[in-house]
């Protein structure tokens, strides 16, 4: 997606990767950053308000795909119809390139939307090919070790070009998110019509026995694979030192939402980048009684956001972030959302205003502290 014209943006506070312009102006053609600078513009810009431009934002982690294949228990919608929704939905969520979280296991009788990813990946290429899609298209493979058939399935996915990340999953009950049990009880029993406590009994055990038979060499396989075809590695819910020493043994780029400050200081003197979820910042906690995303902050353990279930999110804890850590400035806040994540998937030429890099860009009005993305351009193309 390219464009041939120049657009030029002025008045406006622009954020670069380092320093926030107070009121500038940019210029981008041929779907690049062309230049930029201080006061005002060259004539005919396009007047920005005082709005805030900045990078387009990167999301590495987000799930929400399933909300729009399976809109209600046992609905499942056309695949290529719900990837284009969702698109629309990253889109005016400032959300510029993203990578699609893909449940890569089978679990029969607990997920409605496990099994599908290849099925997805599919209408994800479809829409791309069709030129159908306003955000730029990545896989993130969700690897749930524990599960019989999870090596298998990955290496059906994982030659595809556009997988980018992969990551080592385990939540059999007692354990990383759901140590306290009776958390992923109340999951289970919120979701569609719900599970009963016997229902429940019976797929904790089958999870427990599937863990102990097959946990340890699906890991190393997958492992193994990710190495082999050099898709970095992240991993999820460290809780423990072991989880540490284990995300370091693996050779992990990513941990995303560790529970504890013992794991995500183990991770951090690692020199692991540390993912939490923006709604635990715009929420001031976790959902799952996990640690705080701004206690981390506090402590200087926190890279990178990420939207998890809700796309606004992303905007909304990147703007938060500063006035709930006053160490953190707006440029350093806005990273965690564009420049940190682009580099630990290895997407050099986006994630920042600069000469020659993407023309991926928002433009950010705050009305009574909520953003709202006024414009989106992708390669210097509008999309939003």
């Amino acid at each position: 997606m390219k464009s041939t014209s120049e657009t030029v943006i002025g008045n406006a506070r622009i954020v670069l990767a380092d320093r926030v312009i107070e009121r500038g102006w940019i210029a981008f053609s041929d779907g690049r950053v062309a230049e930029y600078g201080e006061g005002s513009a060259p004539a005919g810009s396009e007047d920005a308000g005082g709005d805030l431009v900045m990078p387009g934002l990167i999301e590495l982690h987000t799930d929400h795909l399933e909300a729009h294949y399976v809109p209600r228990p046992k609905v499942f919608w056309d695949p290529i119809a719900a990837v284009i929704s969702y698109d629309g939905q990253l889109a005016t969520s400032g959300i510029t390139t993203v990578l699609d979280s893909l449940r890569v296991w089978r679990e029969d009788g607990a997920e409605e939307v496990d099994g599908r990813a290849g099925l997805l990946a599919e209408a994800i290429a479809t829409a791309r090919d069709g030129n159908l899609l306003r955000a730029d298209h990545f896989l993130h493979l969700r690897c749930e070790i524990p599960m019989p058939s999870v090596v298998e399935e990955a290496k059906e996915l994982v030659g595809r070009p556009d997988v980018r990340l992969m990551s080592l999953m385990d939540h059999t009950p007692g354990q990383r998110q759901f140590r306290d049990e009776g958390k992923l009880r109340d999951y289970y029993r919120g979701k569609g019509a719900g599970m009963t406590d016997a229902e429940l009994d019976v797929l904790f055990e089958k999870r427990f026995a599937y863990q102990k038979a097959y946990a340890a060499t699906n890991m190393r396989a997958i492992v193994a694979l990710a190495h082999q075809h050099e898709i970095p590695l992240a991993s999820h819910d460290d809780t423990t030192g072991d989880n540490v020493t284990d995300a370091i043994r693996d050779r992990v780029s990513v941990a995303e939402f560790p529970t504890t400050m013992e794991a995500a200081r183990g991770l951090h003197q690692a020199g692991i980048g540390i993912l939490m979820g923006a709604p635990n910042v715009v929420r001031g906690g976790s959902h799952s009684g996990n640690i705080a995303a701004v206690d981390l902050a506090r402590e200087g353990l926190l890279d990178i956001l990420s939207s998890d279930y809700i796309p606004s999110s992303l905007l909304m804890g990147a703007l938060q972030l500063p006035q709930r850590v006053p160490a953190i400035d707006l440029a350093s806040a806005v990273r965690t959302v564009t420049k940190t994540p682009a580099e630990a998937v290895g997407l050099s030429d986006r994630g920042e205003i600069a000469v020659g890099k993407r023309a991926d860009l928002i433009r950010v009005h705050i009305a009574r502290d909520v953003p709202v993305v006024r414009a989106a351009w992708r390669e210097g193309q509008r999309v939003a």
